[in-house]
C-alpha cells in the first residue's frame, strides 16, 4: 500500500512544524504540560511563545465552562488554547460520561482538514486507539469529540518516575507498533506520536490518542508518514529504557543527550538496559545508516518494527518479591501484665513462667484417655494390614501379575471429563472473528476473503480466546466447523490472558491440525498447562455464495469441546 496520511488532508503547510525524521529540534517546542489529561499531546507555554498562528487563522471562539455544544456536550475545563483552537474536558449529558472536545472556528484554515481526519480515524474502530465519538460543523464551529480515559496514565507521567522495566518497555513497543501498523494499513498516520499521546490503562494496556487529528490540528504533514511514525515509536522506546530523549534538546520532561556525541545506544546511556530492546530502538530511529552492533536492517515502517518485536524472545515480567513477615512477639496481655501499670524506668520486669500443662487430675485423666485411643488405633491398623498381606499371599501368580499391571496403569494420565468453557471472545489479533446466533445456536464466523486458502499475507490469522476457569492440562480438543472441505488449518496456543498481545507464534503451542470435513480433533501436548487457550485459524476453505454473503474464503466455528487429563 502506498504511503499516505489522512492526518493532513488539505492542510496548509504553514505551521512551522517539521516531521520528526527531518529534525529532532522540533521536540523542544513540545515542553511539558502538567494537566491531568492533555489531548493535544505536550503543548506547553514554550509552544505558545513560538511562531504566530498561520495566515488566515481566526481567533478561537469565546467559550467558557458551562457552554454546551449541540445541547449535549457541556464544557468543563479548558486544557489547551493554542494556534486558533482549544481543547476541553467536557461531559456528555446524554450518556453521562466524560469526553474530550477540540473546538475551532468553522472558517479556520485547517477546519476542513480536522473534520476529514477525525472522520477517517473514527472509521478505524480499533480499541487500541482513543476513539473519535463525533465530528461536527455547526453554528460557525468545528468540534471533534473523543473518549476521555480518567483511569489512564500518560507515558510522560510514567517516565517522570523513572525508566520502565524491560517487560513494560517490551509491551509498550509491541502494542504501539502493532496498533500503528494496523492504522497505516488503512491509510492513517499519527505524525505526532509523543509520550503525551500514549496512555497506559489500569489493566496495563497501552492506548494511542490523537490519531490523524493531532497532526491535522497543527497542519503537520510528512512525505514519509510511515517512517515518521516508526521513528517516533523508536524514540518512545528509547525514552522508556533510559529516561532520556534521544536528541540533544530536552523535551517532554526528559533530558536530551549530551551535545556533540550524536545518537548513542540506550545500553551505553544507562547500565542494565535490555540488549535486544536497545538494538530495536536503534533500528527504528533515524541514525545516519547505522543501527545496532549487529548491523541488522533498519525498521522503516511500523509493520517492520512489529515483525522485529515478534521475532525477539518474549520478555517475561519480573518475579514478584515477597517480604518476610516480622518475627512473632508476645504481647503484654499474653505475658500476664494486662491492666498493670508500667514498671518504673530502670526496673527489671519479671515475667511469670506459665504453669506446667495438664498437671491437674482432669489433665492426667485426659492424657491416659488419649494414650488408650492411640494404642487401640495402632492395634486395629496392624490387624488390618496383616489381614491384607495374608489375602495377597493366597492369590495366584496370575492374579498378582494382573494387579501389578492395573497398579501401573493408575500412574498414567487418563482422559478426564469435558472441561466447561467459562468465557470466549475474539482475540483482537489478525483477522476478525464475529459471534452470532443462527438457528438457536451460537457460532463464530471469520470475515470473507477474496484470496485463499491461507489468510497470510493479508492477515496472520484469526483467533478466539477461551477461558477454562483455571489452569488445565488438556488431552484433546474437538472442533465443529460450519463449512466442510479441505484447507481449514487450526492451531491451539496457551495465552496469558483473554486479550493476548503477542503474536501467536510467541505462545506455547498446544497442538494443530488440518480438517478434511466438518470437524477436527486435535491431540494436545500434555506438557502444556494453561487457563486461556487461543484457537488460531490460518487457512480457510472456499465457500460459495450464501444469503447476505458472497462467495469467498471463510470458515465458522459452531462448537468447541475441551477434554483434560487426570493425573
Amino acid at each position: 500500500m502506498a504511503e499516505r496520511s489522512t492526518a493532513a488532508v488539505d492542510v496548509a503547510d504553514n505551521s512551522g512544524d517539521e516531521p520528526l525524521t527531518a529534525k529532532a529540534e522540533q521536540s523542544t517546542a513540545d515542553g511539558v504540560a502538567q494537566t491531568r489529561e492533555r489531548d493535544t499531546a505536550d503543548d506547553s507555554a514554550a509552544e505558545t511563545k513560538g511562531p504566530s498562528s498561520p495566515p488566515g487563522a481566526t481567533t478561537p471562539p469565546e467559550l467558557h465552562s458551562g457552554h454546551k455544544l449541540a445541547r449535549r456536550y457541556r464544557l468543563e475545563e479548558c486544557v489547551t488554547r493554542l494556534d486558533g483552537f482549544s481543547s476541553w474536558r467536557a461531559v456528555d449529558e446524554k450518556l453521562r460520561r466524560a469526553v474530550g472536545v477540540h473546538v475551532l472556528p468553522a472558517d479556520h484554515p485547517r477546519g476542513r482538514s480536522v473534520l476529514a481526519a477525525a472522520r477517517s480515524a473514527a472509521l478505524l474502530g480499533d480499541p487500541r486507539f482513543v476513539q473519535v465519538l463525533d465530528a461536527v460543523e455547526e453554528n460557525d464551529l468545528v468540534y471533534v469529540v473523543h473518549e476521555w480515559l480518567p483511569d489512564a496514565t500518560e507515558l510522560t507521567a510514567l517516565l517522570a518516575a523513572g525508566p520502565l522495566e524491560a517487560h513494560d518497555a517490551y509491551q509498550l513497543v509491541s502494542q504501539v507498533a502493532q496498533a500503528m501498523a494496523a492504522a497505516h494499513r488503512e491509510g492513517l498516520a499519527h505524525l505526532r506520536l509523543t509520550p503525551g499521546a500514549v496512555l497506559r490503562t489500569s489493566s496495563g494496556q497501552y492506548r494511542i490518542r490523537g490519531l490523524a487529528v493531532n497532526a491535522a490540528l497543527r497542519g503537520i504533514t510528512s512525505e514519509a508518514p510511515q517512517r515518521t511514525d516508526t521513528e517516533a515509536i523508536g524514540a518512545l522506546l528509547y525514552a522508556a529504557l533510559t529516561q532520556r530523549w534521544p536528541y540533544e534538546n530536552d523535551a517532554h520532561g526528559l533530558s536530551g543527550l549530551p551535545k556533540g556525541v550524536g545518537l548513542i545506544a540506550p545500553d551505553q546511556v544507562r547500565a542494565g538496559v535490555h540488549r535486544g530492546l536497545s538494538e530495536l530502538s536503534m533500528r527504528a530511529l533515524a541514525n545516519d545508516g547505522a543501527t545496532a552492533s549487529r548491523q541488522e536492517p533498519a525498521c522503516t515502517t511500523p509493520d517492520d518494527l512489529a515483525k522485529a518485536v515478534g521475532e525477539m524472545p518474549r520478555i517475561r515480567p519480573p518475579e514478584p518479591s515477597f517480604t518476610a513477615p516480622p518475627e512473632y512477639q508476645r504481647t503484654t496481655y499474653q505475658q500476664g501484665t494486662y491492666g498493670r501499670g508500667a514498671p518504673p524506668p530502670g526496673a527489671t520486669q519479671v515475667i511469670q513462667p506459665p504453669p506446667p500443662p495438664l498437671q491437674s487430675r482432669t489433665g492426667k485423666a485426659l492424657k491416659w484417655a488419649v494414650s488408650a485411643l492411640l494404642i487401640a488405633a495402632l492395634g486395629l491398623g496392624s490387624w488390618q494390614l496383616a489381614d491384607a498381606l495374608m489375602d495377597h499371599d493366597n492369590k495366584s501368580g496370575d492374579s498378582g501379575t494382573s494387579q501389578t499391571s492395573e497398579g501401573g496403569d493408575k500412574n498414567k494420565p487418563k482422559p478426564g471429563k469435558p472441561i466447561t468453557i467459562q468465557n470466549a471472545q475474539a482475540s483482537g489479533m489478525g483477522g476478525e472473528f464475529k459471534k452470532s446466533t443462527e438457528g438457536g445456536s451460537e457460532l463464530w464466523r471469520t470475515a470473507t476473503y477474496n484470496e485463499g486458502p491461507n489468510l497470510a499475507p493479508y492477515k496472520p490469522g484469526a483467533g478466539i480466546v477461551y477461558d477454562l476457569g483455571s489452569e488445565k492440562q488438556l488431552s484433546d480438543v474437538s472442533i465443529k466447523l460450519l463449512y466442510s472441505g479441505d484447507h481449514t488449518t487450526i492451531s491451539l496456543h496457551a495465552a496469558d490472558s483473554m486479550s493476548p498481545t503477542g503474536p501467536a507464534g510467541s505462545m506455547k503451542k498446544i497442538g494443530s491440525g488440518e480438517a478434511t470435513g466438518s470437524s477436527l480433533k486435535i491431540k494436545a501436548n500434555s506438557k502444556v498447562k494453561t487457563r486461556y487457550v487461543l484457537l488460531w485459524v490460518t487457512a480457510v476453505p472456499s465457500v460459495p455464495a450464501e444469503q447476505y454473503r458472497g462467495a469467498g474464503f471463510r470458515q465458522g466455528i459452531t462448537g468447541v469441546q475441551f477434554k483434560g487429563l487426570k493425573g
